[in-house]
């Protein structure tokens, strides 16, 4: 192992160290936080031989921008975004080697997706919460990176055996997801909820539901057509899971992300379900959504088929870099 400085020239509106976040505290009542775009971070470790759950850079608008000290093996993934490597155009959602002394940007496009993640193989050091890298506002935890900043990197990787003109070095089956211009849906499953108001189901289906720019951390709130319950029967505030659709009592629908705490006791009609949950974390301000309303088995489908996809991409990548003289015995691809 080696310890890589990596500099910071640039971190445009928002750049944090990320991960998937923290298990087993919500009962201490602190939310899981972690990357709100799950399946990007997750594959950006794995494409430089990292464990996913492994600490991260997330950039939230603007322009990222580094130079590493030694030669590194990253990987950009998240919202479409424009790479460039010493000034020449780099590709993301795939293997990068990057020299020592030469600026990486990667400049997200905001209208397509709100956020990109940069992997490093290795380990990268920074504090942590109750187990994880992952920012924690309301905790006092922000993990921020500023430009000017140093970051250090403990990594194995010393370079690839690659001569000129030969092949390209990956071919990879990265499940890359789409970034429609368009309007983007979202599958949702019912919950018991949904009985409270009638006519709720054939509203949202039917509907075009607007990000805003109140939207935050605990949620996205969007601009659309609600109705509220007919009585003023109180609800019990509750624990709600990732993705839940909350009506509360303005008119407006929220879609409560990895920093929600409780429904604060107002009726749940549904749930996003968990394949759609990383579209919902690139969805900006000004994002249309529609919702289709499916069954808890087809949301079941869904997630395993995308399961299917991250596993097979981890093998992959394992076998690419035993390939390519890379020791991936080392690599801890097990996650």
């Amino acid at each position: 192992m080696r310890t890589v400085a990596l500099d910071i020239t640039g971190t445009g509106w928002i750049t944090t160290f990320q991960d998937l976040g923290r298990y087993g505290t919500e009962q201490r009542g602190v939310p899981t936080g972690g990357a709100a775009d799950q399946h990007s971070a997750a594959v950006a470790n794995l494409l430089v031989g990292n464990p996913r759950g492994a600490t991260l850079v997330e950039n939230l608008g603007g322009e990222l921008a580094l130079v590493p000290d030694t030669d590194v093996l990253l990987a950009v993934t998240g919202g479409p975004a424009q790479v460039s490597v010493a000034g020449s155009p780099a590709d993301s959602w795939t293997p990068l080697v990057v020299p020592a002394g030469q600026e990486v940007r990667i400049r997200g496009d905001m209208s397509r997706g709100m956020r990109t993640y940069l992997a490093v193989n290795g380990t990268l050091n920074t504090e942590r919460l109750l187990g994880s890298a992952a920012p924690d506002p309301r905790m006092g935890f922000g993990q921020r990176i500023a430009p000017g900043s140093r970051v250090l990197l403990e990594t194995a990787f010393r370079g690839f055996r690659h001569r000129p003109f030969e092949a390209p070095l990956f071919r990879l089956p990265v499940p890359v997801p789409r970034f429609d211009d368009g309007p983007w849906t979202v599958d949702v499953v019912a919950t018991h909820g949904i009985r409270s108001i009638p006519g709720i189901r054939e509203l949202i289906q039917e509907s075009a539901y607007v990000v805003t720019p109140r939207s935050d951390h605990v949620g996205l709130r969007l601009d659309g057509p609600v109705r509220h319950p007919d009585t003023d029967t109180e609800i019990v505030s509750h624990g709600v899971p990732i993705g839940a659709l909350q009506i509360p009592h303005a008119d407006e629908l929220i879609v409560l992300g990895r920093y929600r705490s409780l429904t604060a006791g107002y009726p749940i009609v549904g749930v996003a379900a968990r394949a759609s949950l990383s579209l919902l974390g690139q969805a900006g301000p000004g994002r249309e959504l529609r919702f289709r309303w499916v069954d808890r088995e087809t949301s079941l489908r869904r997630l395993a088929r995308r399961e299917s996809e991250v596993r097979a991409l981890a093998h992959a990548v394992a076998g690419a870099f035993g390939a390519l003289g890379f020791d991936a015995a080392a690599l801890p691809m097990a996650n």
